[in-house]
């Protein structure tokens, strides 16, 4: 096992460069999937090592309930400074799952305050508050998934920006751009190395929305002047785990985006070019991630197998 049980905690700064040059160079939807798959896997296999880890260090307290051949000296040499590393992997997954753990309660809790709040209102796809405070949401879940807007906000925009709101909620809907969102969330609770990616994530995932519906509206500037005045107007969605329609990521960019030519459904940058290199860095990384977690399981397997008395 040696060093590469530690790997997996490190790689993920192989993802970096991708997590910004992916949202230039490629397609907004095919930045979200590539940045949240890298994210997850990497997420699971620097956990899967934490645990490897907090093994030995488990082994070695006293009163540990792990049986005693799990402390036999073969099992620290499997991995390099044992006591040190064993000992600090148990508060640093402790940590992780509390993290994860809280991540995951803010997420259910919000959904069900916002399904719960929308309880009184007629079930149809759209639900108009009657509200001063001028913001937009997906809610998506419950009896069926929804599209939550203020009367503030539909006020300020024009019949043209209003059709653009509701094509931009619905592609978040359709694409379930949440569970991208709460992946990436999960994987930077699980290695802080991966916040980049969630940050990228929650901007392409806008960007994502932003394409579908400039299609579906038929005018990119019609979208980005609707992004653009809602920016003006809105203070985003209340609930920070919900893709509101002017937040997150930054809206100068994104109205510039939907002002240059519509980006290349199906394109993927050459290996010799800075975005490619960023791409297959980030593929090798995880690859190399997912194995060395594997080898390191399946090594400290065997190892405490044999160790075990029968």
């Amino acid at each position: 096992m040696g060093v590469f049980v530690f790997l997996p905690l490190i790689l993920p700064l192989t993802a970096w460069p991708v997590a910004r040059l992916a949202e230039q160079h490629l397609h907004p939807r095919t930045a979200t999937r590539l940045l949240t798959g890298v994210a997850a896997v990497m997420a699971v296999c620097s956990t899967v090592c934490l645990a490897l880890l907090m093994v030995v260090g488990t082994a070695q307290l006293p009163g540990n309930p792990l049986p005693d051949g799990w402390s036999d000296p073969e099992v620290r040499e499997a991995v390099p400074y044992d006591e040190v590393a064993g000992k600090a992997a148990i508060p640093a997954l402790g940590a992780v799952a509390l993290a994860c753990g809280r991540t995951l309660w803010r997420h259910c809790r919000t959904r069900g305050r916002a399904h719960r709040a929308l309880a009184g209102l007629p079930g149809t796809a759209v639900a108009v508050l009657p509200d001063k405070v001028p913001y937009a949401y997906a809610l998506p879940g419950g009896p069926r998934d929804r599209i939550v807007v203020t009367t503030a906000l539909l006020g300020s925009l024009e019949p043209a920006e209003r059709r653009a709101l509701f094509a931009h909620e619905r592609a978040h809907l359709a694409a379930r751009h949440h569970r991208h969102l709460l992946a990436v969330q999960l994987a930077a609770r699980a290695n802080p190395f991966l916040r980049p990616l969630r940050t990228a994530v929650a901007y392409t995932a806008e960007r994502w929305a932003d394409e579908d519906a400039a299609r579906v509206v038929g005018s990119r500037r019609t979208v980005a002047r609707a992004i653009g005045r809602a920016a003006l107007v809105s203070r985003g969605a209340p609930l920070a785990t919900l893709a509101g329609f002017a937040a997150p990521g930054p809206v100068p960019r994104r109205v510039a985006a939907l002002l240059a030519p519509a980006p290349a459904g199906r394109r993927w940058p050459s290996v010799f070019t800075t975005a490619g290199l960023a791409v297959w860095g980030a593929t090798a990384g995880t690859a190399v991630s997912a194995m060395a977690s594997a080898n390191s399981a399946v090594t400290m397997i065997a190892i405490l197998h044999a160790a075990t008395p029968l």
